[in-house]
């Protein structure tokens, strides 16, 4: 007898014996990929349970609204202030800004490289995207802080370097790379056939990418542009590195800000343990973690939308 013929000799032996059967593998495999996919789920409740256990203590302080629309941030005045509007507007300019550069770049990155590029252009320029998107948070706050912050100081004549610019600036060089390499997959895998039948039917090469290509993939591209905004969202070095740093609400693009990841990430260390400080701290990381929910969540119904037309 080979070896094959005993190894399935032993597990019929097995199974007749009751030890095992295929329905318990079934149940088993089930079991174990139920586990997996719910993880995701469990992980991020688990999060959000935290972020409230440690943050709504502080509206026992301070009225929820007062806190959202109130415009000073002195947690260790006596009494404090724990007003986060300047810290949601330096948020919302920053990103807002950012998505202004990285959008337009990002997907025309993407139509670039998969309906007009060389193949030999595409082999070489998809994979040095590839890499930026992998460069430390850090290095990228650096350069904007040290190269990019003089030159904006000296040859705009501003105050300072540090502003809502930069940080939209820097913000848009980390999204840039995640918008075109997700678009640009999207797009190339439209099928041929359907750029060949508009040509075929006297469409231009542009009005094929226009009319064809770019709704066919837009799917695609609507989670490409919603997985670089939120990474802008929620980014912390860079932002706390080049946005300046003060808690006001910007009246120009020059302004400094300090987003509301960034004043976490400032203070975290000097607040006292389970503290007023400490659980008003906590309450700003809860509210962007539900503004960051809140738009995927939103993102995710347009994109759903508009795959049932395709």
């Amino acid at each position: 007898m080979s070896a094959v013929e005993h190894r399935v000799a032993t597990a019929k032996t097995i199974r007749a014996r009751g030890l095992i059967t295929n329905r318990t593998i079934d149940l088993i495999v089930h079991i174990i990929f139920l586990l997996i996919g719910a993880s995701g789920i469990i992980l991020l409740a688990l999060i959000a349970l935290f972020l409230m256990m440690e943050g709504l203590p502080i509206f026992e302080k301070i009225s929820f609204w007062d806190f959202i629309t109130g415009t000073e941030w002195y947690p260790t005045y006596v009494p404090p202030d724990y007003g986060i509007l300047p810290m949601i507007a330096g948020t919302a300019s920053v990103v807002a800004l950012s998505a202004l550069f990285a959008i337009p770049l990002g997907i025309g990155t993407a139509l670039y490289l998969a309906e007009i590029a060389p193949s030999q252009v595409r082999s070489v320029v998809k994979p040095v995207i590839e890499l930026i998107e992998g460069l430390p948070t850090v290095v990228i706050g650096f350069f904007g802080m040290v190269v990019v912050a003089p030159w904006m100081q000296n040859t705009l004549g501003i105050s300072t370097g540090l502003n809502v610019l930069n940080a939209a600036i820097m913000l848009a060089f980390m999204s840039v790379p995640t918008i075109a390499s997700i678009a640009e997959d999207a797009i190339y895998s439209v099928p041929k056939s359907m750029r060949e039948g508009a040509l075929a039917l006297g469409a231009t090469r542009w009005e094929t990418i226009y009319s064809v290509v770019f709704p066919a993939s837009l799917t695609g591209i609507s989670t490409a542009v919603v997985l670089g905004l939120a990474r802008a969202i929620g980014e912390t070095m860079v932002v706390l590195m080049v946005a300046g740093g003060a808690a006001i609400i910007p009246e120009s693009i020059f302004d400094p800000v300090r987003p509301m990841p960034a004043n976490i990430a400032a203070e975290m260390g000097n607040a006292p343990f389970r503290g007023e400080h400490y659980h008003a701290l906590f309450a700003i990381g809860l509210i962007l973690f539900f503004i960051t929910f809140m738009f995927n969540a939103v993102a995710t119904y347009f994109a759903n939308k508009y795959r049932q037309f395709e």
